[in-house]
């Protein structure tokens, strides 16, 4: 949404570095009776995946989710996560934030998966208001990763 235009969603999307010893810890930190936290082997199996490691997170008495996406040894997450950028909330407040590119090039790969035209309707919106976008390095990457077409 800070890419492009806003959507009504009740989610937010997170890359996390968690150690094992972190995750034995979650369910204390999202208890049953307030969160649905997966069973710790799951996001142990979860967080031994090369790439696209992940689990949800969900409030239930707000239904707001996090979809936890573990950080893995995928190339263009490293790179995602090296060009993060901090952005503002307020006064001592402050988030950091996957590189445009790096959204545009994730979202293809769930629109080429799922074909939902959320994902490309994001794009766009994308590419209306944030001016800075790399468009050589989403083409090269697009070209890499067999999205070429969906980009193009």
């Amino acid at each position: 949404m800070l890419y492009g235009e806003p959507r009504m969603t009740n989610d937010i999307d997170m890359i996390v570095h968690l150690t094992d010893q972190q995750a034995l810890h979650l369910p204390e930190l999202f208890p049953f009776e307030r969160f649905y936290c997966p069973p710790v082997e799951v996001i142990l199996s979860e967080s031994r995946r090369a790439s696209r490691g992940h689990f949800n997170l969900i409030h239930h008495d707000t239904g707001h989710k996090a979809d936890i996406y573990l950080r893995g040894s995928d190339e263009l997450q490293a790179w995602g996560l090296s060009k993060r950028k901090q952005a503002s909330l307020g006064p001592a407040q402050s988030l950091w934030l996957a590189p445009p590119e790096y959204v545009i090039l994730r979202k293809l790969e769930f629109y080429r998966e799922g074909g939902s035209s959320k994902h490309v309707t994001d794009i766009r919106g994308m590419l209306d208001v944030t001016a800075d976008i790399d468009l050589q390095f989403v083409t090269a990457w697009s070209q890499r990763l067999g999205l070429h077409q969906k980009w193009d």
